[in-house]
C-alpha cells in the first residue's frame, strides 16, 4: 500500500510541474545564434509576464505592407529593477530591435537590445547573447 502510495505522489509531483518546467526555454532551443536580425517597427503592446517579457511591434515591408513581430525580453523583474517599464517603451514608440530570428519560422525573435530614434540604447536582458 505505501508503495503505490508513493508512487501515486510521485506521478501527480512529475504531472504537476511538467507544464512549468516545458514553459520555460533556452535561448538556443528557441532562437538561432546564426540568424541575426534587425528590425525597425512601432511598439504596439508590451506584455511584462513571467518568465520573459514580451514587446510587440509592427514593422513595415519595403512593399508597403505591415508585419507583427514579438521580441523577447529579460523577466520583468530583471527589466523593472533596470528602471525598464511601460513609461519606457510608450505605444507608438519607432525603435530599432536587434536580436535573433525564431528558429520555427514565426515572427519571434530573441531581442538582444532596443534603440530609440534618439540614440538611447537598452539592453533586454534577455536569452540572447550580448553583442560582440
Amino acid at each position: 500500500m505505501k508503495k503505490n502510495l508513493a508512487i501515486l505522489v510521485a506521478t501527480a509531483t512529475l504531472a504537476l510541474t511538467a507544464a512549468p518546467l516545458r514553459a520555460h526555454h533556452s535561448f538556443a532551443a528557441e532562437f538561432d545564434p546564426n540568424q541575426p536580425i534587425q528590425l525597425r517597427g512601432i511598439v504596439t503592446e508590451v506584455e511584462f509576464i513571467n518568465p520573459h517579457s514580451w514587446i510587440h511591434i509592427d514593422v513595415t515591408n519595403e512593399d508597403g505592407s505591415v508585419v507583427s513581430w514579438a521580441i523577447e525580453g529579460g523577466t520583468p523583474n530583471t527589466l523593472f529593477r533596470k528602471g525598464i517599464n511601460q513609461n519606457t517603451l510608450p505605444l507608438g514608440t519607432e525603435v530599432l530591435v536587434d536580436g535573433y530570428r525564431s528558429r520555427d519560422g514565426r515572427n519571434r525573435a530573441s531581442g538582444r537590445d532596443i534603440t530609440f530614434t534618439d540614440g538611447r540604447k537598452i539592453y533586454l536582458e534577455g536569452s540572447a547573447p550580448p553583442a560582440e
